[in-house]
């Protein structure tokens, strides 16, 4: 039975393996270290540790290493703050665009050997990972996108409405802010379907979307669909009297975009219907009616006529409600 040859196993391992004395020369260098750094153990044995790659290694390594040598303790760094600290390569082909290899590196102070400190520098290619981690991450964004986007329009759907308002409204009650709601539906849109198909439809959805989109200029505004030819917007922090004046805002951006609508009953061009409510200190006690309340407005501004805008008091449509 042939003797374990070590050299021949640690050629054979799949990491890189380098060994270094307390002054910084090169003890070991494996088989691995050769192929990714395209340096040959003859060149690189006895050579110092700082200037033997095309690069030099980064001050946070050469910072690792003097710690592991002088304190005896070992030092890990990890891909997530050091991504290539050595020159090291995912390809040693010559032909084809060397690209640094992401690298996890673990140093390991050894048995003093001749009378110097040494340390034993494990290195793992990483970039198989990072890559699986990076299509994970794109994969959960997505899956979080389409879980509060609606696919149709882009803007936010339903789902995410619901969920984002409970928080408005618990906030707006906390800082005693006030928070308005807009419900908007597009006026004969099944009639608009009808005479002109489906694809144009959901075509004039988006542009609806994108216009309602352009009138919001803060981060906490939201627009999003809330079914059908219907949506929804929310508007911290605006007061009833501002309310209405953006309303009007809101539906005059769609009329003026003059998209033609033959089978419109009262008129030759897509038109909205918008109900508003506003939640304030006054209504704390049923700010769980605002939507109802908002949506309430809408109705009334289709009984008047569709192409308008209707204000809903959240005080008074708490009194109808709990007079039926």
């Amino acid at each position: 039975m042939k003797p374990v040859n070590l050299e021949s196993i640690i050629s054979s391992i799949n990491m890189g393996l380098i060994v270094v004395d307390s002054d910084g020369n090169i003890l070991l260098w494996n088989d691995w270290v050769v192929k990714h750094s395209e340096i040959p153990k003859n060149q690189a044995l006895a050579a110092k540790i700082e200037t033997v790659f095309q690069d030099a290694p980064s001050p946070a390594f050469l910072s690792a290493l003097r710690s592991a040598l002088t304190y005896g303790l070992p030092v890990v760094l990890s891909n997530a703050l050091h991504r290539s600290p050595l020159a090291l390569y995912v390809s040693s082909e010559k032909h084809i665009k060397k690209v640094r290899m992401h690298l996890a590196i673990a140093i390991t102070p050894l048995p003093i050997a001749h009378g110097k400190a040494c340390c034993l520098i494990q290195i793992s290619d990483s970039s198989t990972s990072i890559k699986r981690e990076k299509m994970l991450r794109s994969h959960s964004e997505i899956l979080k996108r389409d879980a509060t986007t609606d696919s149709l329009t882009g803007i936010y759907n339903r789902r995410f409405f619901d969920e984002h308002y409970k928080m408005a409204l618990g906030q707006a009650a906390r800082q005693k802010l006030p928070l308005s709601v807009f419900m908007i539906d597009i006026d004969f849109f099944k009639e608009y379907n009808d005479y002109y198909g489906h694809p144009t439809g959901d075509k004039t959805l988006i542009k609806v979307a994108n216009a309602l989109k352009a009138q919001l200029s803060r981060s906490t505004d939201v627009v999003a669909r809330y079914g059908g030819e219907e949506f929804i917007l929310m508007l911290p922090n605006m007061p009833e009297e501002h309310a209405m004046s953006f309303a009007h805002r809101l539906r005059l951006a769609i009329w003026d975009m003059a998209i033609p609508h033959l089978k419109s009953r009262i008129s030759q061009q897509i038109s909205v219907s918008i109900g508003v409510s506003t939640y304030d200190e006054r209504g704390e006690s049923h700010k769980h009616l605002l939507v109802d309340a908002a949506d309430a407005a809408l109705y009334k501004a289709k009984q008047s006529g569709r192409n308008q805008t209707y204000y809903a008091p959240l005080c008074e449509f708490k009194e109808t409600t709990d007079d039926a």
